[in-house]
């Protein structure tokens, strides 16, 4: 799995001791908004500190690119709960960044 690159969106996230790259793409975005709905109330309720952790994992695994075998949505979230927030703050903040400025 090649590293992510900040250039394009892109934010590692830690899983199971493997960096899995998320990129919020228009497809993953489209595909997490047909989810969790409006991007704008998601990011309101993020900047609310209202986000779920359910909320959270939805973006992250819409977001996500080449998932290591094995990986299942539910795995992920398990995988977030384990870090804790420490770990998933900084990826949310930037996935949260490119829904706000683009590239």
């Amino acid at each position: 799995m090649s590293a992510a690159n900040p250039a394009r969106g892109e934010a590692a996230l830690t899983v199971r001791g493997e960096a899995v790259t998320l990129r919020p793409s228009f497809a993953a975005l489209v595909a997490a908004e047909g989810e969790l709905g409006s991007l704008f109330a998601l990011v309101e309720r993020a900047a609310a500190g209202e986000l779920t952790l359910a909320e959270m994992a939805g973006l992250f695994w819409h977001c996500l690119v080449d998932p290591p075998e094995g990986l299942d949505r539910e795995a992920l979230g398990e995988a977030v709960a384990a870090a804790g927030l420490a770990q998933a703050a900084p990826v949310l903040k930037a996935i949260l960044r490119q829904i706000l400025a683009g590239r």
